[in-house]
This record gives C-alpha cells, structure tokens and sequence, in this order.
C-alpha cells in the first residue's frame, strides 16, 4: 500500500497553515469534496465561520465545493442572505430590528433575492482575497486570479479575474478541455490516482494529450 494522504485529517502537513476544509465544516447546506484546502497562516480551520458568510441554512441556498481544490488565504463566500430587498422603494431591512418595524414588514429572508447555489467544480484555485458571490459557478480546472470578485459564472478550465471577474483566457483548447472532463480524474480511486500523477504534473502537454485519449477511450 503507497502511503497516501489522508483525507480525513485536519492539517495534511506540519506547517498546519493548509486545512482540509471537509474535516471542519459543521453547517448542513456546505458540502466540499476531498483533498479540498484553505491556506491561511492565522486560523484555517475557521474557514467556515470566517470565509463563509451571511449564511442561514433556512434561507435554501447551498455552498457546493469539489475535490481537490486550493482556496487562498482571505477569500470570502457570500451567501444569499447578504442581499437586501430590492423588488420595493426601499432597500433598508426594517423587519430585522424588531418592534412595529416587525409587525408592519414581511419576514425579512422572504424578501431577499434568491440567486441559487454557488457551486465550485474540481481542482479550482481561487488566488488570495478573493469574493464569490450568491449563486455563481465555477467549473472544473477554473483559475480565479487575486483578489477578484466573481459575480457571474465561469466556465470549466478558465483563467478569470478583475471585478467583476471576467475570462482572460481558456487554459486549453477545446480538445484538451473535453478530454479532462471526460476523464474526471478527482474521481480516481486513491491507488489509481497516485500511479497518474505524473502525467497530472507533465508540462509537455501534447504527450499528456495522447495518454488522456487513450485514457478516455478505455
């Protein structure tokens, strides 16, 4: 048996700055997949009460998370909950301060915008001091650069970034691209996965691309 990595430990390593966010998140409507990490010097296992925020399981919208994923120090969840009514004249959330205010306004989380779930695919990295907003996706692969705030969805194996983040550029062509969601290697059995990764780290790409084609066609 090849000494693998567990995925059900907290800290994978002695720095203890890389957290394996699955292993400490409590709230019912956050799932995140294995291998998946947030590195920060300060307090990664409080990824969930730090990074996650405005979350109210009641409210219905999820945070999905995949495997395999690297999430700098500082980026931020927004869930739904953060909005404020804007069907009405007024924005302000006068039902949340109690008295008449709460007799005379509808339920405030009634009122919000629902955007949905935000779903972050497989081995995404989001670059440090990142924002994501309610109810984006992020596709397999992506690359969100420093400090962007992503507001709307990008697509699988892109480079993004800025604010509002935007595609800069695909990371592969079109090809390349089919091949790795074919061969959804996050999905590999631990053995399977540890024989790959050399061609998952191989920077002559047209070498890779022939195995994941003989790979996919198995």
């Amino acid at each position: 048996m090849k000494n693998i990595p567990d995925p059900s430990v907290i800290f994978p390593n002695e720095y203890k700055t890389s957290c394996f966010i699955k292993n400490v998140i409590k709230a019912p409507n956050i799932t995140v997949g294995d291998y998946t990490y947030y590195d920060d010097e300060n307090d990664p296992a409080g990824f969930e009460k730090n990074n996650i925020l405005f979350n109210y399981p009641e409210f219905g919208d999820r945070l999905i998370i995949g495997k395999f994923c690297a999430i700098a120090s500082g980026t931020t969840f927004i869930m739904g909950p953060a909005n404020h009514r804007i069907s009405s004249i007024s924005t302000y959330p006068f039902h949340v301060f109690g008295g008449v205010w709460k007799d005379r306004t509808p339920d405030h989380l009634s009122q919000l915008p629902f955007k949905g779930d935000t779903v972050i695919g497989n081995d995404v990295w989001i670059g440090r001091e990142s924002v994501i907003m309610p109810g984006v996706t992020i596709g397999d692969g992506s690359i969100i650069g420093a400090y962007s705030i992503v507001t709307r969805d990008i697509p699988p194996y892109s480079i993004a970034g800025g604010n509002p983040a935007g595609v800069i550029k695909k990371r592969f062509d079109e090809e390349m691209t089919d091949l790795l969601l074919a061969l959804k290697w996050w999905d590999f059995a631990p053995e399977k996965l540890a024989d790959f990764l050399p061609i998952l780290c191989d920077p002559d790409l047209e070498k890779v691309r022939k195995i994941l084609k003989e790979t996919v066609s198995k």
